[in-house]
C-alpha cells in the first residue's frame, strides 16, 4: 500500500512537473496596455501582467526588461532573475548576454553571473560561438573564454551567420571564417548576411548599382540584375525591379528566376510561410500577407505590419489614434487588442 502510495504521489509530482514546464515554456508575446508591458500567449490570455516600461522577446528562457531606465531579464514565469541593473543589454545568445554597467561591459550567463569582461566601446550578443567587440571604430571578433580570435581590424562588421561574417575594409565588403581568413575578398559596395547558403551583393552605388547573390565560395551564383535584393528566407528572396519611388516589388527563386512576380508596392521576407506586402507608398501603404505562391491570404488593410513569429504578427488597422493594434493569426483574426 505504502509503495502505491509512494508511486501515485511521484506520479503526481511529476505530472504537476511536466504541466509546470509545458506552462513556462509556451511561446509568449509583449504587449502594451495603459503605457505598461507585460506578455501574453498564444491565445492572447495575459500570462506575465504588465508592469515594466519595455518588454521584448524571450530569447533562450529569458527576456530583456527595463524598468526605471535600466535593463534586467526575466524568466517565462515572470520572476526577475537578473535584477534591473544594467545601461545597455543584448538579448541571450549562445547562452551568454552582453551587459553594460557603467562603463564596464561584460557578458553574464543566464543566473546573472559574470563571464567575461571586456575592455571596448561596444559589446555586441554572441552569435555561432563568437561576439563582435568594437575598439574605437574598429571591430574584431571574441571567443566565449574572451579571447580575440580575430584582431580588431574592421571598418564594419557584423554576427556570423552560416559560418561566415560580412566585414568592410575601407569602403569594401567581404566575408572572413571563423579564423579571420577573407574567404571573399573585400569587394562589393555593399553586403548581407549569408542566409540559406546565399548572400545577396551590390556592385556599384546606391542609386545606380545592382545586386545580386553569391555562394559561399564567392561565385556569383544570380548575376547582379536587381535594382534591390534582400536575403533568401524559406527559398525567396525579396527583390526590386525599378527605382526607389517608382520600383516594384516580387520573390524570385534560388536559380534568380522571378517566381512571384514584381507587382507590389512594398514588401518584406517570407516568415513562418507568409510575406507581408503592401499596396500604395508611404503614409497610404496597406499591407497584407501573401503565400509562397503570391495568394493574397490576408487582405492588404493594415497600417502597420510585421512578420508573423512562431504563427502571431503585430499589425495596426486604421490609424494610431483610432485604430485597431494587436496580435493577429495566421488567418487574419485577431487575437489580441489593445485597449
Amino acid at each position: 500500500m505504502r509503495l502505491i502510495k509512494r508511486l501515485t504521489a511521484s506520479i503526481f509530482f511529476l505530472t504537476f512537473l511536466l504541466s509546470s514546464i509545458h506552462v513556462f515554456a509556451q511561446d509568449l508575446y509583449p504587449v502594451s496596455v495603459s503605457r505598461k508591458e507585460g506578455y501574453i500567449n498564444k491565445s492572447g490570455k495575459m500570462i506575465i501582467q504588465p508592469q515594466f516600461d519595455k518588454a521584448f522577446y524571450f530569447s533562450e528562457g529569458r527576456a530583456k526588461v527595463k524598468k526605471a531606465g535600466k535593463f534586467g531579464f526575466i524568466d517565462e514565469s515572470g520572476k526577475e532573475v537578473i535584477p534591473a541593473k544594467y545601461d545597455r543589454a543584448t538579448q541571450f545568445v549562445d547562452g551568454l548576454a552582453a551587459v553594460l554597467l557603467g562603463k564596464q561591459w561584460m557578458y553574464i550567463d543566464k543566473s546573472g553571473a559574470e563571464k567575461i569582461k571586456v575592455q571596448c566601446h561596444y559589446a555586441y550578443a554572441f552569435k555561432e560561438g563568437l561576439a563582435r567587440i568594437q575598439v574605437g571604430s574598429q571591430l574584431g571578433y571574441i571567443d566565449k573564454s574572451g579571447k580575440f580570435v580575430v584582431k580588431v581590424q574592421f571598418d564594419g562588421a557584423y554576427d556570423f551567420s552560416e559560418g561566415l561574417a560580412r566585414v568592410k575594409k575601407g569602403s569594401k565588403w567581404g566575408f572572413i571564417d571563423k579564423t579571420g581568413n577573407a574567404v571573399v575578398e573585400p569587394t562589393y559596395d555593399y553586403a548581407f548576411d549569408f542566409n540559406e547558403g546565399m548572400a545577396n551583393v551590390r556592385k556599384g552605388d546606391e542609386k545606380t548599382g545592382k545586386w545580386g547573390f553569391i555562394d559561399k565560395t564567392g561565385k556569383m551564383a544570380i548575376s547582379p540584375q536587381f535594382d534591390r535584393a534582400f536575403f533568401f528566407s524559406d527559398g525567396r528572396a525579396l527583390v526590386r525591379v525599378g527605382g526607389f519611388k517608382d520600383g516594384k516589388f516580387g520573390y524570385i527563386d534560388k536559380t534568380g528566376k522571378m517566381v512571384i512576380n514584381p507587382t507590389f508596392d512594398g514588401g518584406f521576407n517570407f516568415n513562418n510561410g507568409l510575406a507581408n506586402v503592401a499596396l500604395g507608398a508611404g503614409k497610404d501603404a496597406k499591407w497584407g500577407y501573401i503565400d509562397k505562391t503570391g495568394k493574397i491570404v490576408i487582405a492588404r488593410q493594415f497600417s502597420r505590419p510585421s512578420d508573423f513569429k512562431n504563427g502571431l504578427a503585430f499589425v495596426l488597422l486604421g490609424d494610431f489614434k483610432t485604430g485597431t493594434e494587436g496580435y493577429i493569426d495566421k488567418k487574419g483574426n485577431f487575437i489580441w487588442e489593445k485597449k
